[in-house]
């Protein structure tokens, strides 16, 4: 009786832990811009409660920093300083998916940003 209980009990805790690793989402919210995020040529940026900072990946050096703030579910304003070229800049980007960020500058300049996937 004791070993049909013990046995019982290992089955449903066996079963609760593999709920918990076969639930994982993708490790972000989808709705959200928070996180990481890379264009083209490799530099990172990051959002994170209303901070904003972009970097090299290779020395990790510190390119822009600014504010972001959520304007819809769709349009995050970014208001930043480049610290390569002292200048200020607002740049509008639209979550074309939960994976991609198509952003313009306010000087016209287009570029995308993409969410790595792990």
């Amino acid at each position: 009786m004791r070993q049909s209980i013990r046995l019982i009990t290992l089955t449903a805790m066996a079963a609760a832990l593999a709920a918990c690793v076969g639930s994982s989402g993708p490790g972000y919210n989808p709705n959200s811009v928070e996180g990481r995020w890379l264009d083209a040529n490799g530099i990172q940026s990051t959002f994170n409660a209303g901070q904003f900072e972009t970097r090299t990946t290779d020395t990790n050096t510190l390119l822009a920093t600014g504010r972001y703030t959520q304007v819809n579910p769709r349009l995050v304003q970014i208001d930043m300083r480049s610290l390569v070229r002292q200048t200020n800049s607002t740049v509008n980007c639209s979550l074309v998916s939960p994976t991609q960020l198509n952003c313009t500058s306010s000087a016209g300049g287009q570029f995308s940003l993409n969410r790595p996937l792990s």
